[in-house]
């Protein structure tokens, strides 16, 4: 049984990481499975957002190995090696655990830990009921192909011509790349008005709704704290919560 796949992706400045932690939060809340959340943006913003110090993360791990090539055993591959280091970081979490992607200090090469993230994934899929990526802004994950699949492709954008049009980009990208996805949602974060369905229509995504403003998010990004800790009753939760199932089902 393979781990049901929420991919998230949109342009910088959407709020793509407050989505993606706020999903963790209501799948976290449905309790109805095992939730691994993959930071596998490089600026590493997920793990604050949910209120978790990441202790280590791959571009760490391969930094390490580069510096000290002589702690891969003997008879184990490069790769193998970083697979199994990989495996030993995953923090956990109440209820979730998280695996930080970060990026490489030294002269590693970038492209490899995207290499290492993919195949470390298709082991750990297997193992989570639920797995929530936060992608890279922009477009560069998708041509390195940092996600291989998803069950739910969620992009993220606002509510503006030049947000919309990047959205309808990165999913033009995904079906020239063959990225396998079931479903390739737009959610419109905050905004609360209606927006011109032409616009909408013009990213050919599935459109299923709009998350509004909300002060309590400002509030709590202000002071470094957890999205753990909106209360159940904040707008963006209550908005996010009714479009739930049509993200997992």
């Amino acid at each position: 049984m393979m781990g049901y796949v929420i991919a998230i992706a949109g342009k910088g400045g959407t709020g793509k990481t407050t989505i993606a932690a706020l999903i963790v939060r209501l799948l976290k809340e449905r309790g109805d499975g095992s939730i691994l959340a993959v930071d596998a943006d490089p600026n590493s913003n997920l793990a604050e957002a949910l209120g978790v110090q990441a202790s280590q993360t791959i571009g760490a791990i391969l930094d390490d190995i580069s510096a000290h090539p002589e702690s891969v055993p003997s008879g184990m591959s490069k790769d193998r090696f970083l697979e199994f280091q990989v495996q030993t970081i995953i923090r956990e979490a109440g209820g979730f655990d998280l695996l930080t992607m970060g990026r490489p200090e030294g002269p590693g090469c970038y492209c490899y830990v995207n290499n290492v993230l993919r195949n470390v994934m298709a082991i750990l899929i297997k193992d989570y009921d639920y797995v929530v990526i936060d992608n890279e802004a922009g477009l560069e994950h998708l041509s390195r192909r940092t996600t291989r699949s998803a069950d739910a492709l969620v992009v993220v954008s606002d509510a503006t011509a030049v947000g919309l049009k990047a959205a309808q980009r990165i999913n033009e990208l995904v079906r020239e790349l063959k990225i396998k996805t079931k479903k390739n949602l737009l959610i419109v974060n905050r905004y609360g008005r209606d927006i011109e369905k032409e616009k909408i229509k013009n990213t050919s995504l599935e459109y299923i709704g709009q998350i509004p403003e909300d002060n309590q998010i400002e509030k709590i990004s202000l002071n470094g704290n957890s999205l753990l800790e909106l209360k159940d009753d904040a707008v963006s939760l209550v908005s996010l919560r009714k479009l739930g199932e049509k993200l997992w089902s």
